[in-house]
């Protein structure tokens, strides 16, 4: 069978994920089940759940070897899964599967999600296999390196919901999703990965910045806005992905703010990542996925009529990895109040100053961004923020983070109160 991995073991996956399957195609869909059905598919579910667990809690380095050759491969999130769903029957959906619940709404899907979340978290935890995993992460996408060529002869890149720029040594990312605020969904997590690997992958890039483009939505029409966080519309069709948004995210683009692009380079023997430093420019509002960036950023911007704010409690869901940065940024008590109570902080309160560095006037907010980057654009600057990089953030406390936050985000996606909300919000956006 699987190298190193007990027959036994993997067969009581597939058994026990054959029988819940049969179950579920006797029964309704989950929106139209009565309470006895909902109760035996939950039964079902959780048995073969439990079979998944134990054997990735006993096995999990034994399972990413086989499924990377021995961690010759690198693969990032989508290929792993699909790899484990074909290699290992029954421990995750297979891509026809995770097709047809990709095309329903959030309420009437069967949580598949959250076998990727039991997989993934129980790779992330395994020493080996988990570095493994996240410096694959760490690597530049395919369509960055289609796209680095013309990034470099030209200095610009117009992606669907982010616009790069490179003016002098800076490369200027704008994030204009102007309908929704820039609310991030797969699409813009997509093109935000692209658009930093192409900052760091160009060499005459030596600090970048991100800013939020000028809005048509009507409450905002002709002002710039950094972020609403997740598209909780998205979220509602079921269109928000654990793996291409909550996790790639995490473990794509704003770990390479933090860590760099790892690839091949010529000094690779001083460090295996090309990291710049990195400024973001806070117009308007920063909520939820948007504050969750400001906290891996070298130096934070903010115009004075700002806010900044992470309504997880309100959401429902696991505010990323802000769980794990804000509490060493802002203190205990102060990220319980943010995070658990939706306190918003105010860019001129004397607390926002352990969030952002500097607040100025909105018509000032320019010239604050180009000093900022002047003085940024030192190789001095670049070792230093690499080592305190590495004193606040560990590598292996970040994946310890990262391997429960797979399991209870996959969980709180599909939660009732969470599917209660996104309804709700849905619902009166149409009303408006």
């Amino acid at each position: 069978m699987t190298r190193d991995v007990p027959e036994s073991a993997v067969r009581a996956v597939a058994e026990a994920a054959a029988r819940t399957e049969q179950l579920l195609a006797s029964l309704p869909g989950p929106t139209a089940r009565v309470p006895e059905q909902r109760e035996r598919a939950a039964a079902s579910k959780n048995a073969v759940r439990t079979a998944r667990h134990a054997l990735l809690r006993d096995h999990a380095e034994a399972v990413y070897d086989r499924l990377t050759e021995g961690r010759a491969l690198r693969l990032r999130l989508p290929d792993l899964v699909a790899a484990a769903a074909e290699t290992f029957p029954g421990l995750v959906a297979t891509d026809e599967q995770m097709k047809a619940e990709q095309a329903r709404p959030q309420r009437a899907k069967e949580g598949l999600e959250i076998d990727q979340g039991i997989l993934l978290g129980g790779l992330l935890r395994a020493p080996r296999a988990g570095t493994h995993l996240m410096e694959s992460m760490l690597q530049p996408t395919e369509r960055a390196l289609r796209l680095l060529p013309e990034f470099r002869r030209t200095g610009v890149v117009e992606l669907s919901s982010v616009h790069l720029e490179r003016r002098g040594s800076a490369a200027h990312l704008t994030m204009c999703r102007d309908d929704c605020l820039n609310a991030e969904d797969n699409q813009q997590v997509e093109d935000m990965e692209t658009a930093v690997d192409l900052a760091l992958l160009d060499p005459r890039t030596h600090v970048g910045v991100l800013r939020g483009g000028v809005m048509t939505h009507p409450r905002y029409q002709g002002r710039r806005v950094f972020s609403a966080g997740i598209n909780l519309k998205s979220l509602h069709a079921g269109k928000i992905s654990l793996v291409d948004f909550l996790l790639r995210r995490e473990l794509g683009y704003i770990h390479k703010l933090v860590r760099g692009v790892m690839v091949d380079h010529e000094v690779s023997w001083q460090s295996p990542t090309i990291e710049k430093p990195w400024v973001a420019a806070v117009d308007t509002f920063a909520i939820g996925g948007g504050a969750q960036l400001l906290m891996v950023f070298d130096r934070v911007l903010a115009a004075a009529d700002s806010y900044v704010s992470l309504p997880a409690a309100q959401e429902g869901i696991v505010p990323g990895a802000g769980n794990f940065r804000l509490g060493r940024l802002t203190g205990g008590r102060r990220s319980r109040q943010v995070v658990l109570w939706g306190r918003q902080i105010r860019a001129t309160e004397p607390d926002a100053r352990l969030l952002l560095d500097e607040v100025v006037e909105p018509s000032e907010l320019d010239a604050a961004v180009e000093v900022a980057l002047e003085r940024l654009d030192s190789p001095a600057v670049l070792t230093n923020r690499r080592m305190l990089n590495l004193a606040e953030e560990p590598p292996d406390a970040f994946r310890a983070y990262m391997a429960e936050f797979a399991l209870q985000q996959s969980l709180r996606l599909y939660s009732e109160d969470v599917i209660g909300k996104v309804g709700r919000f849905a619902r009166a956006g149409r009303a408006r």
